[in-house]
């Protein structure tokens, strides 16, 4: 059974959170495996409950920033 409870905690996390824009930011693929949830699936979730979430709580990365993340 699921809970909604991270599977990875404290510092664990700390290598998943990257400098974007002058903010923090983790990718969404890394929230999901967090909860240990399919990308999609989340996604589904955040857009479900978008009430729930501040302006701003979500962007897409440009492709100069993906790039950025993946060298």
């Amino acid at each position: 059974m699921r809970t909604n409870n991270p599977t990875i905690q404290g510092k664990d996390i700390e290598i998943w959170i990257f400098t974007i824009r002058d903010r923090q930011v983790m990718l969404d693929s890394h929230l999901a495996e967090m909860y240990n949830i399919e990308t999609k699936v989340f996604n589904q979730a955040v857009k479900r409950n978008i009430e729930r979430f501040p302006e701003g709580f979500r962007y897409r990365l440009t492709e100069k920033e993906w790039s950025s993340l993946r060298s």
